[in-house]
C-alpha cells in the first residue's frame, strides 16, 4: 500500500465513504503477510518508497508467484530479480500486462502509475559481455521511475568510444558503470564527470579475473574521487542506489 493510498483510505473512512471493518482488514497486512516460506513486507513502499522486491534464485515457481500475487495485490508494483522465463509465464497468467526483461532476468508489473523523476540515469558497460548485468541496472532504475540512457561496449580497449560520450556524461546525474576483465572503466569515467559513479564488477574476463575479484579490487582501489562500488554483477543494488541518489529527496 503506499502512502497515498493509506491516506485516501483514511480519509474514506473518516468521511463515512468506507466501512471501518473493511478498512481493518486491508490495514490488518500492513506491517508484513506471513506465507510461512516469505514474510512480504507491505510496509516498505511506506518506509522506503519503493515495495519490496523479489529475490528470485533460489525460489520455486510457486513461491515466486505467491510472493508476487500478494505484492500486486496491495497495489503496489511487482519488481522481481533473477527470474526465469518459467516464473514469468506463471505469473503472467494471472496478470498478463507482466513483462519479462531478458537479458536482466527481470519480471515487472505496473499496478500503480509512476512519476517519472526529472535526472537522468545513464548506465554504461565496458564490453557486450557486460550487457545482462548492465540491463538488471537499467531495467531497475527504470522499473522505479527513473529515465534512463544505455551506452553500451565503450571499454578502455577503445577509449574513442567512450570520448565520443561526452554529452550523455555530462547531462547525467548519476552514471552506473559495469565492467568485466581489468574493471578500468568506472575510474576512467569518474575522471571526465562531476556526478557520482556507481561502479559495477562483473564476472566476465580469463581465468585470472578470478569470477569478477580482480575487477571488483581494481575498483575499489579506483584513484578517481566519487565511485562507489557494490558486488561482482550485483545491477541491481546499482539501479537501485542509482534511484535513490536521483530521488526527488535528492533535489
Amino acid at each position: 500500500m503506499t502512502e497515498e493510498k493509506l491516506l485516501k483510505l483514511l480519509t474514506d473512512v473518516k468521511e463515512g465513504r468506507r466501512d471501518v471493518n473493511e478498512a481493518l482488514k486491508e490495514l490488518k497486512f500492513l506491517p508484513y503477510e506471513d506465507l510461512g516460506f516469505a514474510k512480504v513486507d507491505h510496509h516498505r513502499a511506506l518506509r522506503q518508497g519503493t515495495p519490496e522486491v523479489i529475490f528470485c534464485q533460489g525460489k520455486t515457481v510457486e513461491q515466486v508467484v505467491r510472493i508476487a500475487d500478494k505484492i500486486l495485490q496491495a497495489g503496489q508494483n511487482l519488481l522481481a530479480t533473477r527470474a526465469n522465463f518459467e516464473m514469468f509465464n506463471a505469473i503472467r497468467q494471472k496478470y498478463p500486462d507482466a513483462q519479462y526483461h531478458d537479458p536482466a532476468r527481470i519480471i515487472t508489473a505496473e499496478v500503480t502509475p509512476l512519476k517519472t523523476k526529472k535526472g537522468l540515469v545513464s548506465v554504461l558497460c565496458a564490453g557486450t559481455s557486460d550487457i545482462p548485468v548492465s540491463e538488471e541496472a537499467a531495467v531497475t532504475a527504470e522499473a522505479l521511475g527513473n529515465e534512463v540512457r544505455r551506452v553500451y561496449d565503450v571499454g578502455v580497449a577503445g577509449i574513442h568510444r567512450l570520448l565520443e560520450q561526452r554529452e550523455v556524461l555530462t547531462d547525467s546525474r548519476v552514471l552506473v558503470v559495469v565492467a568485466g576483465m581489468e574493471g578500468a572503466l568506472p575510474s576512467v569515467v569518474a575522471g571526465l564527470v562531476h556526478c557520482p559513479v556507481i561502479a559495477v564488477p562483473t564476472s566476465v574476463g580469463y581465468g585470472a579475473s578470478f569470477g569478477g575479484v580482480s575487477a571488483l579490487l581494481s575498483m575499489l582501489n579506483s584513484c578517481a574521487s566519487g565511485v562507489s562500488v557494490v558486488n561482482i554483477d550485483n545491477g541491481f543494488g546499482a539501479g537501485y542506489i542509482a534511484n535513490l541518489i536521483n530521488s526527488e529527496k535528492g533535489k
